[in-house]
């Protein structure tokens, strides 16, 4: 499995799409008057205000190569002001192992840059933006876990390592071995490196064997 697109709403249009195109220097795909997409290494990314309800946020990662963590900290310092958790402005998995940093975007969506030593591949070319691979993990907040991942399970998309699917922890769909995955989540568990709590708002998410997962604004879940 890996991620094709992501569709989020947001109420910040003009200020996200200036963060992404000008601040990080994403390259932008397409834009009506209500939305815009981006190009994410081998994924898209789309921002868009139609139907939008309420401040939506979500949590999501971007991949980077697994030799340029170091460089993209502090590419991403002279850009943003990294989260802080612990008196740390990152993240050291060394179970997986992974570094990751986070940073808010204008719209208070929690964004992560992640760096797999294990699954990435390596890149010899100085760090910038155009050295993201692809999306690596976006939240799908939901009110019943275990029902949404056994429907996730029926289109081939599994938990990273074959466990039973849980309604109080982070669930991590997808294959371990890509570094790509859903983060299936229930409402009420705090992001790390944020003050922000899982929350339930659409979402679209596309995957490159052409399954869509769809979050409506009336909290109805489909798979087509």
């Amino acid at each position: 499995m890996e991620i094709k697109s992501v569709v989020i709403h947001t109420r910040s249009l003009i200020q996200i799409k200036n963060f992404y195109l000008e601040t990080l220097g994403f390259s932008l795909i397409k834009e009506d008057e209500n939305s815009f997409r981006i190009a994410v290494g081998t994924s898209e990314l789309e921002f868009t205000t139609k139907d939008v309800e309420g401040n939506p946020y979500y949590h999501f990662a971007f991949n980077i190569p697994a030799n340029k963590f170091e460089e993209a900290k502090s590419w991403t310092k002279e850009r943003v002001r990294l989260a802080v958790e612990g008196g740390e402005d990152e993240a050291d998995f060394d179970h997986l192992p992974a570094h990751a940093l986070y940073f808010y975007d204008p719209a208070g969506n929690i964004v992560e840059f992640i760096s797999r030593h294990s699954t990435s591949e390596d890149r010899m070319d100085p760090f910038s933006i155009k050295s993201i691979l692809n999306i690596s993990e976006i939240s799908l907040t939901v009110d019943d876990a275990i029902n949404v991942g056994e429907k996730l399970n029926n289109i081939g998309v599994t938990e990273r390592d074959n466990n039973a699917i849980s309604p109080k922890l982070l669930n991590f769909m997808g294959e371990k071995a890509n570094g790509i995955f859903i983060l299936l989540i229930q409402p009420g568990r705090r992001w790390i490196f944020s003050d922000k709590i899982s929350a339930i708002y659409p979402i679209e998410i596309e995957l490159t064997n052409n399954n869509k997962i769809i979050l409506d604004p009336e909290n109805e879940l489909y798979i087509i």
